[in-house]
């Protein structure tokens, strides 16, 4: 093995981690953000539990087998019949992973969460225009990608929109949440269960090659559902509900002491003579409007109570759909991380030969992507986090569990409908439409403008990028081999 090429299998593996570090800093932690933004999980859980079921998902149902070139934007035949064309494509995907890269930490640092699917396409396309030609770039794809834009957070939107409405129609704004809590909840346990189990079977397990039919898929999500419907009821039914609230003491003393005033101020008002009755009734009215403020606080303290009690149920459905997120993301976009490093890889191991099919993705490479997942999200997820979580819109756990809800069941439509969607723009649409439940007031727009924005630019941003470090790579190994 040359030198040249230990040097491009050196870079490969830096760009490689660098791309799954920033993959961690965005794409993982706006995943997350809901739960965080909620408070059904701390900074630091968000981070060990993502940081668990990313790398399980990476790890173990990764992408081990993927295209020479991620998602097929360029024509493979363009390269081998170019003069170096392997060269050529090895300094295109050194280019791209560290255009994306590059692309995914200025986003992070501004707290945008943008997707980095596009990020690399964009960049594969932008070093496959200057190397290969237009003619060899799938532009059909870049406008499906275009259209996903639009479609993901429309469909999650209206889908997070329902369900949040849903949630406050059956369980909030009613006399009796508790009670209504013990009677839906169980519900949206099933569906959770039951929709998360089909993101897992469709998105994150399809490396398996399970091979399900949609019935089969089906009855399978059902039976886990029904399951954990079955024991989400019993364990939500052993709930019990404080009957004073943490925040100070209990008002039943006080109400009673008032109770024994009224009954001393009435027997002396019995016993006063009509000159001195008029001052005991000031008394007695004083009394009175001090006892209904004291019903009316005992009222507030336990309705804070039933709410606190529908929020923590709605607590845990969030922290278990956010596990079901995480595993099936890692094992999904991890690829966009180890698809152009895996190709390098057998670029520089067989040549020619590895533009023909498939490569198979070495275990180290699945261990180097899944580690940068996990330390990118540890060191910068806060940012996309906080915007997540906590700039578009005020999240409860049950906004959160109908956003991430609405997410996880977009992804399981537009994976069987065959349409083109990003984890992230479905999230954030998400996010949208529980605000817009509540009004359009609640959404921060400038926050909204900005993450739009910058799903814009993702796309030229990546190609730009790639195009100018691919002349730069290029250029210094012509001049190192020169």
């Amino acid at each position: 093995m040359g030198f040249e090429t230990v040097l491009i299998l050196t870079l490969a593996s830096v760009f490689g981690f660098y791309m799954a570090w920033n993959i961690g800093a965005n794409d993982v932690a706006n995943a997350m953000g809901t739960s965080v933004g909620s408070k059904a999980l701390t900074l630091k859980q968000a981070i060990l539990v993502a940081a668990v079921f990313e790398f399980a998902g990476a790890f173990l149902v990764g992408s081990h087998v993927t295209d020479t070139v991620r998602k097929g934007m360029i024509d493979l035949s363009v390269f081998t019949s170019m003069e170096d064309g392997v060269n050529i494509l090895m300094y295109g995907m050194l280019a791209s992973l560290l255009a994306a890269g590059a692309w995914l930490q200025v986003a992070t640092y501004f707290g945008w969460p943008v997707s980095t699917t596009h990020s690399i396409v964009g960049a594969i396309v932008g070093f496959g225009v200057v190397a290969g030609g237009a003619s060899g770039v799938a532009w059909g794809k870049i406008g499906q990608i275009v259209m996903s834009w639009v479609a993901s957070p429309l469909l999650s939107g209206t889908i997070g929109f329902l369900v949040f409405s849903g949630i406050r129609r059956t369980i909030i704004n009613v006399p009796d949440p508790v009670r209504a809590t013990k009677r839906w909840a169980p519900l949206y346990v099933f569906l959770v269960f039951a929709i998360l189990t089909l993101v897992t079977l469709f998105k994150g397990l399809k490396n398996l090659k399970l091979d399900l039919s949609l019935p089969e898929a089906l009855l399978v999500a059902s039976a886990v559902g029904a399951v954990a419907s079955v024991l989400g009821s019993v364990l939500i039914r052993r709930v019990r509900v404080g009957a004073v609230s943490d925040d100070g003491p209990s008002l039943a003393p006080m109400g009673g002491d008032l109770r024994a005033m009224v009954k001393h101020v009435r027997k002396i008002r019995s016993m006063v003579t009509p000159e001195v009755q008029k001052d005991v009734e000031g008394i007695q009215e004083d009394i009175d409007g001090l006892m209904e403020k004291v019903r009316q606080s005992e009222a507030s303290i336990n309705t804070r109570e039933e709410y606190r009690f529908v929020e923590k149920v709605f607590a845990y459905l969030q922290i278990l759909s956010a596990c079901f997120v995480a595993f099936a993301h890692g094992a999904n976009d991890v690829a966009n991380a180890i698809g152009p490093f895996a190709a390098v890889v057998a670029l520089a191991r067989d040549g020619s030969a590895a533009l023909e099919g498939k490569t198979a993705v070495p275990v180290w490479i699945l261990l180097v992507g899944g580690a940068g997942i996990v330390v990118g999200l540890s060191m910068w997820g806060w940012r996309v986090m906080a915007t997540i979580g906590q700039k578009i819109t005020e999240l409860t756990p049950s906004r959160g569990f109908a956003a991430e809800f609405a997410a996880a069941t977009t992804i399981v439509m537009a994976s069987r409908l065959g349409i083109p969607i990003s984890t992230t723009h479905t999230l954030v649409g998400a996010v949208l439409g529980v605000g817009l439940a509540r009004g359009m007031e609640s959404l921060n727009r400038r926050v909204v403008r900005d993450i739009v924005a910058s799903w814009v630019v993702t796309l030229p941003a990546g190609a730009g990028l790639s195009i100018v470090f691919f002349f730069v790579i290029k250029g210094a190994f012509r001049a190192f081999g020169g």
